[in-house]
């Protein structure tokens, strides 16, 4: 199992410079930052940032340094920062000061593209207005319209949402409307536009006030974006702190160089040598997400699953057990990959290439976030070298390869081997068919059939992460390869 890549694969890592033994580094140690701006030099209200300091945020980042004081003077902002640079925080604040000054219910709403990222808005939100007593209700699908319609009844002051199930209720939620709204935010825009959601959102914009204020966030600016920055913006403030989509200079990349055969095992040895560190491992298929918690499970390790073919409870409950330190080995999809902040993540691992370098920036930004540092290694096998170029292209930077003891990780190859033929037998016996699986199912529960919520417009799953495609009858097309081709309408 200790047998080296192929020779062209090394070949063309040739030139890449050898390493030398990790530095020590502390993932919490906050990087000084180069202004000596406080929260209450860009105009923030006392009690916010009393909030602030009690959330830990010590300085306001670059993205919060250049939009909260046009924000406070009630402009429209389109804000472009990469990926763990404080825009939940950046937009919060001005609304919420906003609302201290002249507070009413369905005051804000802010649209997410994913179930997670818009629960962690919403508490975020909830967290930074506390002070204040600021309500919030947060609307997504794969939960029960009925107690959501209760939460609407109450009238909060922020809504924080995916567009279908928003969509949802304002076409069938009694005595629900938005009609008063002052501040409409659009979260992860890019994200939110490269998953078909334009329509939903341009029936939303038209049921809203056209007198508003409009933040508009996103990493990168495409085409789409600047179309729907046209239509909802007014006269905004383009605020980029970032003119490259590329990684924080606190985040040591390395790449490991090893044999398909044998990248569980290195899987394995990774995990076991850097088991101190709380870690995201990231897979391009549910069903290696399942398959490599229910392995490092079996051999001692505290790893949960997540990805979309979950329950929606199933997959908050994975997401808080990792959070707060029960778990510290969570192995997604992609799912995981945009705008969620789990504060003390030490280190991602890239089980599988990521098809494109966006999902590669995003994946590896779930570390060193805020000015914390942070560790990536992305496993290469001979297959992977083009891709593996073309993502260090893209980001400016060469990864350094990361050596690892191969004669300890031949030891581990037969353990791992029947810890793999135990997990195919498991997977059996829940229903996911072992090598493959059954991708209709919920691999959490091997009973309930994907999208039994009832919720199609507002549903996740992976087949999108997976650059999988579904046609109109539901079946799947032929995976489509790199750059995460093959849309499918999907709405969540």
């Amino acid at each position: 199992m200790s047998a080296s890549p192929s020779s062209e694969a090394s070949s063309s890592r040739s030139a890449s410079p050898s390493r030398s033994p990790s530095p020590e580094f502390d993932p919490s140690a906050p990087i000084p930052s180069e202004s000596n701006k406080q929260f209450s030099d860009l105009g923030i209200s006392p009690e916010l940032c009393e909030a602030c300091k009690s959330l830990g945020f010590k300085k306001p980042t670059d993205i919060q340094i250049e939009s909260i004081p046009p924000a406070l003077e009630g402009k429209d902002i389109i804000g472009l920062a990469q990926t763990g640079s404080g825009k939940t925080a950046a937009f919060s604040l001005p609304i919420l000061q906003s609302l201290w000054e002249n507070p009413q219910p369905f005051f804000a709403l802010v649209l997410a593209p994913t179930r997670e990222l818009a629960y962690q808005i919403s508490q975020q939100v909830t967290s930074l207005g506390s002070g204040i007593g600021v309500r919030s209700a947060t609307i997504v699908g794969g939960m029960d319209m009925m107690s959501q319609s209760i939460a609407l009844s109450k009238r909060p002051h922020v809504i924080v949402a995916t567009p279908g199930r928003l969509m949802d209720h304002l076409e069938n939620t009694k005595g629900f409307s938005l009609k008063s709204l002052k501040y409409l935010v659009m979260d992860e825009a890019d994200r939110l536009l490269d998953m078909d959601f334009g329509p939903i959102i341009d029936k939303i914009l038209k049921v809203i006030p056209k007198e508003r204020n409009t933040y508009l966030f996103s990493a990168t600016m495409t085409t789409k974006v600047a179309k729907l920055q046209r239509a909802s913006l007014n006269k905004p403030v383009r605020v980029e702190v970032s003119s490259k989509y590329s990684t924080v200079s606190t985040l040591l990349q390395h790449y490991l160089l090893l044999p398909l055969k044998s990248k569980d095992t290195h899987l394995i040895y990774l995990t076991n040598e850097l088991s101190s560190s709380s870690m995201i491992i990231f897979t391009r298929t549910v069903n290696d997400a399942q398959r490599l918690s229910i392995i490092l499970r079996r051999l001692g390790f505290p790893a949960i699953p997540l990805h979309g073919q979950m329950s929606q409870s199933m997959r908050l409950a994975s997401l808080n057990k990792f959070k707060s330190g029960g778990r510290s080995i969570l192995v997604a999809t992609d799912v995981a990959s945009r705008g969620l902040d789990i504060p003390l993540v030490d280190l991602v691992i890239n089980y599988d290439m990521p098809t494109n370098s966006k999902d590669y920036v995003h994946r590896v930004g779930r570390t060193a976030r805020a000015g914390r540092s942070g560790k990536s290694i992305t496993l290469v096998t001979q297959y992977d070298v083009e891709i593996l170029q073309r993502i260090e292209s893209h980001i400016g930077k060469r990864m350094i390869s990361f050596d690892v003891d191969k004669e300890a990780v031949s030891l581990l190859s037969d353990t791992v081997a029947k810890a793999n033929r135990e997990a195919a037998v498991e997977m059996r016996e829940l229903g996911n068919g072992g090598k493959g699986g059954k991708r209709g199912r919920d691999m959490g529960s091997g009973k309930r059939k994907f999208g039994d919520d009832g919720d199609d417009r507002d549903r996740d799953d992976d087949s999108h992460e997976a650059g999988m495609g579904y046609q109109k009858n539901g079946k799947k097309n032929k995976f489509s390869g790199g750059g995460g081709a093959g849309k499918k309408k999907v709405r969540r």
